[in-house]
């Protein structure tokens, strides 16, 4: 079996699995969010934190809650690492560095994971497993619950209510994440990732052309537990600085592709939840079609970008093979990447400064979408139901009609927050790479220069303010400039669209429903599913094309 053929039946394997459990999972998530039934566990907790989850929010208590938590837990974050030379468990490191330590808590709590550091040299067991592990689950539980909220606005009416923030902060934890991710564990600790709390091993007689000799240290750690959860949540900070690419996170194909099923599993199965409680799954098939387009015909790129290299090398390896791990192969290396950059999840099992000059492009603009399709853990929901606004808005004006959408009128204030929306994260991409790249100390951090030198700023920049948290490689991103400025740009760019997500849903939800007439546009059909691809790919190609014209493209037209 050729290596095009095994990976074109690896993603058929992943979409018949997806496929699987989408209904199920769906229909658990929607009953999940609309129960009014409260767990003992989950009681103890809301009297622990002095939430009565009974109290409906409107958009701002809701927002104000968001970034309580959220604050809350960047500073336990960030004092939890300055102080981990002196907690048990450190395995003898030495407290994190300040920048750093704003740069990792910023990163954790904003579900990016991006890392300035090999983890295995700097982080012990208590910081691993009490702070990053925590902070995987609550920070997806956090975007969930936003995404369930601008569902709430406009499934409701006549009312500015959209349920209670740690309500849905705790069910997504305790009834979610939490059950899927201990069965995770289990598999992956079935396909040999490793679940301990050991410490450091040195190993030798390793073989060189030197002969044989030669020392390395491993560290044990809670692995299993971590990756399952790094992926299901789609956060993606590695136990080991080699992330998914490292054996004891990631041991053979199966473990791989499992790996990708977990990132997909619940943004693709949220499209359900969204059609079940709005009370019309045919809603939530439109945006489903439309997320699956774009990730297959993303995934469809990668293969023939890789599998497609010209030259003696590529012939002989029979693709782009540099960077990517043999057990792996192009496909699965291929199917990962862009599951990884067309989600919010930072892992990565090969390095992606070593894809061709358009498979980094494809890795950019996967991104740069706005991590939509299906995108993050409950981000990527509210992201695509903005852009199906935006979709509904554009459609308006052809036609003359006061754009609808789900029964609600967008007017004037809907849309100001939806634009709002889409134009933060770009600001941020395209501010920080001009300020990096007319700076004289940031370009130093460059291993390359010329457009793979632009594109690695210009990818360390999108990663972090789209909470994605992979990195290109080549670039040295431990300097005070770029911990801090990645630091803000992440915070600010998960944090600032929340603000507008919440108080569009507000402003729904105090709507009266519009009754559907001949002349609304129907939105459950493939006619509309192809406008809002057509409205994703145009506004983010009109947004980003000179940057990637000036990177990934150049490099790609010149080899």
């Amino acid at each position: 079996m050729g290596p095009q053929i095994a990976g074109v039946l690896q993603l058929l394997a992943l979409i018949a699995a997806l496929a699987l459990v989408h209904r199920p999972l769906g229909d658990y998530m929607a009953r999940v969010y609309s129960s009014e039934k409260q767990y003992k566990p989950e009681k103890w907790i809301y009297k622990v934190i002095g939430a009565n989850p009974s109290t409906e929010m409107r958009w701002p208590a809701y927002l104000r809650g968001v970034l309580a938590f959220s604050a809350v837990s960047v500073l336990f974050l960030y004092g939890l690492q300055r102080l981990q030379g002196s907690l048990p468990g450190s395995l003898g490191f030495a407290s994190i560095d300040p920048d750093q330590a704003f740069n990792t808590a910023a990163s954790f709590v904003a579900n990016t994971n991006w890392q300035s550091y090999s983890g295995e040299q700097a982080m012990g067991h208590v910081v691993q497993t009490g702070g990053l592990a925590v902070q995987n689950f609550v920070s997806a539980a956090v975007g969930m619950a936003v995404a369930v909220a601008l569902v709430r606005g406009f499934a409701r009416s006549r009312t500015g209510e959209l349920g209670n923030f740690w309500a849905d902060l705790v069910r997504g934890t305790v009834r979610i994440l939490l059950p899927i991710a201990v069965l995770g564990a289990l598999v992956l600790v079935a396909c040999g990732a490793i679940q301990n709390f050991a410490g450091i091993h040195e190993v030798g007689q390793f073989s060189s052309e030197h002969g044989m000799g030669g020392t390395q240290q491993w560290n044990g750690g809670a692995v299993a537990s971590q990756e399952v959860i790094k992926e299901l949540g789609t956060n993606g900070g590695g136990y080991f600085n080699a992330n998914s690419a490292h054996p004891f996170e990631n041991p053979n194909p199966f473990s791989n592709l499992f790996e990708v099923f977990l990132i997909l599993v619940i943004p693709f199965s949220l499209t359900r939840s969204f059609g079940k409680l709005v009370g019309s799954v045919k809603q939530g098939y439109a945006i489903l079609a439309t997320m699956a387009v774009v990730w297959i015909g993303f995934t469809a790129l990668m293969m023939w970008t890789e599998f497609a290299g010209k030259g003696p090398a590529f012939e002989i390896a029979g693709g782009a093979m540099e960077g990517k791990e043999t057990r792996f192969g192009i496909g699965a290396s291929s199917i990962f990447s862009v599951a990884t950059t067309l989600t919010s999840t930072g892992a990565v099992n090969s390095f992606h400064s070593s894809y061709t000059g358009f498979g980094g492009g494809i890795q950019l603009l996967g991104m740069q979408l706005g991590e939509i399709a299906p995108g993050g853990v409950g981000s990527g929901l509210y992201g695509m139901l903005v852009m199906a606004i935006i979709a509904v808005f554009i459609a308006g004006l052809m036609v003359g009609r006061t754009p609808e959408y789900l029964g609600k009128k967008i007017g004037t204030r809907e849309i100001k927050f939806a634009a709002c929306y889409i134009l933060v994260t770009p600001a941020l991409v395209l501010g920080f790479t001009a300020a990096a790249m007319a700076l004289p100390t940031p370009v130093n951090s460059m291993t390359n220069t010329g457009a793979h030198g632009f594109s690695e700023i210009l990818y360390a920049y999108t990663s972090g303010a789209n909470n994605n948290g992979s990195a290109f490689a080549g670039l040295n991103a431990d300097t005070q400039w770029f911990n801090s400025t990645i630091g803000i740009a992440m915070l600010l760019g998960r944090f600032l669209p929340m603000v507008f997500v919440l108080a569009l849903a507000g402003s729904l939800a105090e709507q009266k429903p519009v009754p559907e007439t001949a002349g609304t546009l129907r939105t459950d059909k493939p006619l509309y599913a192809g406008l809002l691809v057509g409205t994703i790919l145009i506004v983010t190609g009109l947004t980003y094309f000179p940057a990637l014209a000036l990177g990934p493209l150049a490099e790609g037209l010149a080899s």
